[in-house]
């Protein structure tokens, strides 16, 4: 019997991935630029065990048993395979997996990315791979690739139609721009409508637009992206991330029929951003959504309590919560400063649009754990901990 268990991180793309070249492979049609999230708060996690006595491989995601014969799924299995390193016949063990997400699925906020960065890590302990692993991740989802490493990343987009080139590299390191600090604003936890996948099959079908960003804007739009964040220049970070955000969904506008991502309470949101910007007089805020109705906010630490105070006062949150509404990184609770108040002058929602808060940073990419305690699998007979529990 061999056991691993590994956490990888959500990534948040300040520069968009939407759009294939080649559905298959996962080849992007531009680059794409992210920041890594720090798995303290947010996180997949995964054991996979191999044994002579598995009948069968088997998965279980989120604590139910998921098909292994995923497509997707099964392109990271065999990338694995072939590469293992392995010196005995556990090659040709049978495995099983369990995957478990701290934060909501399939609800735009990267999870396939993490699940797919964890579990291509995991197996390359297993089978003692080395080298880059990040095309394998991308064979299973595209920002996976993206994942398996810390700090800023790009994916780039290559020009191999086998897609060997079409690979993520580190920009900079967590502990290059310190002072970058995160909020995922959690608008909607429930699954999406339109994946992600189906969302970008369409556009690259049926948008215009698509392809002119593809040529046009992002490779240039990437490079400027590249140069901020070596910089530290926040202004032109923030400006960026906002101005592709928002060619994205233009994007998904623009795709026939159309793919709705973004809500009333997102654009509530974006318009305080803006509105917060303007009455201070300068870039404070960036806001980026990928598919999903949930917003995440790129702003220094500096000005963290200071926006904070702003979104309480304009989105309460609600009367009678229910769960943890600020997670993550502990956020100092001031009064919003009268000024801004006057200056900003938005109508004041209802409470409660707001799920919750998590206040994060920049991180590293996956780590394994060792202890026994962090295993999702019963070492004796292989299935998930947590099932076993509840019997």
């Amino acid at each position: 019997m061999s056991i691993v268990t590994c956490i990888a991180p959500v990534n948040i793309a300040v520069i968009k991935y939407w759009g294939k070249r080649d559905e298959n492979l996962i080849l992007p049609v531009n680059d794409s630029i992210s920041a890594t999230l720090d798995t303290e708060h947010l996180c997949a996690r995964t054991t996979i065990m191999a044994s002579p006595e598995f009948k069968e491989d088997r998965i279980w995601l989120n604590g139910k048993e998921q098909s292994i014969n995923n497509k997707r799924l099964q392109n990271c299995l065999i990338g694995m395979r072939k590469r293992a390193q392995i010196s005995n016949d556990m090659e040709c063990w049978k495995i099983h997996i369990c995957s478990e997400n701290n934060f909501p699925t399939a609800a735009g906020l990267a999870s396939s990315a993490a699940g797919y960065a964890c579990l291509v890590a995991a197996l390359a302990k297993l089978y003692k791979v080395e080298g880059d692993i990040s095309a394998v991740a991308r064979s299973g989802s595209g920002s996976a690739c993206r994942s398996m490493m810390g700090g800023f990343v790009r994916w780039h987009m290559g020009s191999d139609p086998k897609g060997s080139d079409s690979l993520a590299k580190q920009i900079v390191s967590p502990s290059h721009w310190p002072e970058m600090r995160v909020l995922v604003l959690v608008v909607n936890d429930g699954r999406k409508k339109v994946s992600s996948a189906l969302g970008m099959k369409r556009s690259i079908e049926t948008s215009e637009l698509l392809k002119y960003r593809a040529e046009h804007v992002v490779p240039r739009r990437a490079n400027e992206m590249n140069e901020a964040i070596l910089q530290k220049n926040f202004e032109k970070f923030a400006e960026l991330t906002i101005k592709d955000s928002n060619q994205m969904h233009a994007v998904c506008q623009d795709t026939y029929p159309p793919c709705h991502y973004m809500n009333d309470v997102s654009f509530t949101l974006v318009n305080l951003a803006h509105s917060y910007n303007s009455a201070a007089n300068e870039i404070k805020v960036a806001y980026t959504c990928d598919a999903g109705p949930n917003v995440t906010v790129y702003i220094l630490e500096k000005n963290v309590a200071e926006f904070i105070s702003i979104l309480d006062f304009y989105i309460p949150p609600a009367d009678d919560l229910t769960v943890e509404y600020r997670k993550g990184i502990p956020i100092q609770l001031i009064s919003p400063k009268q000024d801004l108040i006057e200056k900003i002058n938005l109508e004041k929602q209802v409470p409660g649009l707001l799920k919750y808060i998590i206040h994060t940073r920049v991180g590293d990419g996956p780590k394994y754990l060792s202890d026994q305690k962090d295993h999702l699998l019963d070492t004796k007979m292989g299935l998930p901990i947590r099932s076993l529990t509840h019997q």
